[in-house]
Order: structure tokens, then sequence, then C-alpha cells
């Protein structure tokens, strides 16, 4: 738990505006950190199947959750693009989301990346091509 509180900090933001204790990630068999933007084309294209590949796993019972770190020039902005999706939020004012993307070698967006919560490990730096090529997460955890 700790490698996960290294990575995000203590708490992140749930859909009702709520902290969620970083911590109780570890309980899931995947972890995705999702790096987009509102103003990015590419990333209104793909979030939402990411979104449905999200509520296909998720409704089929597997335990994962994704952190949105935005790349958003504004709060507004984030928040707004932050309502489309079913997951939790890195806080906008977060000085981690450079350090995330320096130590998951992020050079553009989206990117979706794969660790395993329990470990901190890398799993795929892909997380975007596995989900477009397996939309309904039938190869869930994409290992």
């Amino acid at each position: 738990m700790a490698h996960l509180v290294a990575i995000l900090g203590d708490t992140v933001e749930g859909k009702d505006g709520a902290r969620v204790g970083v911590s109780s990630l570890a309980d899931n068999d995947l972890l995705g950190l999702y790096f987009s933007a509102h103003w990015c084309p590419p990333c209104r294209n793909f979030t939402p199947v990411l979104v449905e590949c999200y509520k296909s796993v998720t409704a089929a019972g597997k335990k994962w959750q994704i952190v949105f770190i935005s790349f958003d020039r504004d709060i507004t902005s984030c928040k707004d693009y932050y309502n489309t999706m079913p997951w939790l939020l890195l806080p906008f004012d977060s000085d981690l989301k450079e350090q995330l993307s320096e130590t998951y070698g992020v050079r553009g967006i989206p990117a979706l990346i794969f660790i395993d919560p329990k470990t901190g490990k890398l799993i795929t730096a892909n997380g975007r091509q596995a989900v477009e090529q397996d939309k309904t997460g039938e190869k869930f955890p994409w290992k």
C-alpha cells in the first residue's frame, strides 16, 4: 500500500467529491492511471470506449479502479470532463501529475498505464491499446 501512496499521495477524489484513501486501492486486481484532457480530440474519442470497458469489466465482478490524471488547462474543464467518467480523480491541483507522467514515460495523451496495485509494478504502459483491442475486457487484467 505504501507504494500507491508514494505515487498518488494519500487520497484521490471520488465521484461525490469525497476523498478516497489511496491505500484502499490495493484491494483491486488492477489499477489504471488515465492521463487525458478534454481539449484533446483523441482523448474525447477514447474516453467513451474506456468508460464502456470499465462498466463491462466491473459488471463482470472483476475488481479494478482507474484514476483520471487531468491535463486540462483549468479546474472547470477538468471537472466537466471528469463528469463523463465513473472512476476516481487525482486532485487537479496535485503536484504529482508531472512526476507520474515522467515515472511512466507518458509522452502524449490519452495514455493509460496499468499497474498491479498490490505490488506497484507496471503491468503495461500501453493500456489504451489493450482496451481498444479488448473492449469488453475478456482478457482482463491484460498481463
